[in-house]
């Protein structure tokens, strides 16, 4: 027996419902009570970077994201300053070191800009540590209660890939703006006129890279420690260039709120993606975020007009019959996405439309993917050729391939 999904105080926040969420991220109706670790949605995505205050501007101003929280020197925190921003129920946390011997300044000279923290929210912290403990998991943070004037947080932490952690949250009753510690703050950036209002509502999944045969492994981590269920596996020529190649897993909650592709590379040629993000980022971490739009053309102009870069795709790939037969109708003329550089893809459920982002910061490691669902579960397969040789031009540009 299914049970009815429950929103989350995030995403009644940003207006969103459940239909909207079914078409945005795929969500699913399952039964929490058989799972042995629950987990009701993301919490938020915390970013170690060189410099937050202007990280936290790129994303009010590129992103459309708007700043609600902070924490710093002048709200007690001496090592640090963290901005919270948020688009619809996507929530970014974006830590820069302030004193000299901070821990943020040496997780940031080993991997440069990255996520160190996948935030997942749970519904009970101290049953979620409980099964992971006995499935092996390492924990970081001993489940634990931090309080303020506007309620209490049950918190812990495990470790997973590389460096990056996921902290779970138990908020059912906070009021605050984000964290005990964090007080609200607001941004005098105005956005650009007939900007729309948010660019994107939410986050469909966040892909891994892992060291060459380890994403079994990690597979394996996710479906024990934390109940999550394999969606879909890539292997072989479907996920292949003539130079490089990688395999590709997919694990995702009982709700399917959250999904973690796992990469690893695969032999080849040449150096493909993963290799260079494991050269560059110093091992393993979280390659992509994947933000979830119900106008992808009208976020694409208004990023680019900020000037978001975006992956090329040559003409050729509008043009082939191939594709034009299998997609079929979608919502927009192929040559309004061909503009773009819009990929678009079709699988028995429905189809989406999808476009990448180059990396957002000096390290070839993170970028973003802007996807927006019409019934497809999937993850773009027909597009990952066009994808990968897309990034293998710009591999080439830097000197990477």
């Amino acid at each position: 027996m299914t049970e009815t999904i429950a929103l989350t105080p995030e995403e009644r926040d940003a207006n969103l419902d459940l239909d909207q969420l079914k078409q945005l991220v795929g969500l699913v109706e399952y039964d929490e009570s058989k799972d042995p670790f629950p987990v009701t949605g993301w919490d938020a995505i915390v970013f170690v970077v060189g410099n937050a205050t202007q990280t936290a501007h790129f994303y009010q101003s590129a992103f459309g994201m708007e700043l609600v929280g902070y924490s710093g020197p002048e709200t007690g925190n001496r090592d640090h300053k963290a901005f919270v921003l948020k688009s619809g129920s996507c929530r970014f946390v974006i830590k820069g070191g302030v004193a000299p011997d901070s821990p943020l300044h040496d997780h940031h000279r080993a991997h440069g800009d990255g996520v160190v923290d996948i935030s997942l929210e749970v519904p009970d912290v101290d049953k979620c540590i409980e099964h992971a403990r006995a499935m092996g998991a390492t924990v970081l943070e001993e489940p634990h209660d931090v309080s303020d004037e506007h309620g209490t947080v049950r918190i812990a932490a495990i470790a997973t890939y590389g460096d990056t952690r996921h902290t779970l949250v138990q908020r059912s009753g906070y009021e605050g703006v984000y964290l005990p510690g964090y007080v609200p703050r607001s941004s005098g950036f105005v956005k650009r006129e007939g900007s729309p209002k948010r660019m994107f509502q939410a986050l469909d999944h966040i892909v891994g890279n892992v060291e060459l045969g380890k994403m079994d492994q990690w597979v394996t981590f996710y479906n024990k420690v934390m109940g999550f269920v394999n969606m879909a596996e890539f292997i072989g020529d479907d996920i292949a260039t003539d130079y490089s190649a990688l395999m590709s897993k997919v694990v995702a909650n009982g709700n399917h709120r959250v999904k973690f592709p796992l990469n690893e590379p695969a032999i080849a040629k040449k150096k493909s993606q993963i290799d260079e993000y494991l050269e560059f980022y110093r091992g393993p971490g979280a390659q992509h975020l994947a933000l979830a739009t119900n106008d992808i053309l009208a976020t694409v102009d208004a990023m680019t007009a900020e000037g978001v870069e975006f992956l090329s795709t040559p003409d050729s790939y509008y043009e082939d019959p191939a594709l034009r037969e299998r997609i079929g109708n979608v919502r927009v003329p192929i040559e309004e996405l061909q503009k773009r550089g819009i990929l678009v893809d079709r699988d028995e459920d429905g189809y989406l439309l999808q476009i990448f982002t180059r990396p957002v910061q000096d390290r070839p490691t993170v970028f973003f993917e802007l996807i927006e669902r019409h019934g497809s579960l999937g993850f773009g397969k027909g597009n990952f050729k066009a994808l990968f040789e897309a990034i293998e031009r710009e591999q080439e540009r830097r000197g990477n391939l």
